[in-house]
């Protein structure tokens, strides 16, 4: 188990900052569209 988890860590170096990213976006429009009633 370690070391596949390892070996899937290796392989996606280079798209775990995007991944990161794209989920920081979601949340941030998840956030705004639940607070965006109480703004309007």
């Amino acid at each position: 188990m370690k070391t596949d988890l390892k070996s899937v860590l290796i392989r996606a170096r280079g798209t775990i900052a995007q991944d990161a990213a794209g989920l920081l976006s979601l949340v941030m429009m998840l956030i705004i569209g639940l607070h965006l009633p109480s703004l309007i």
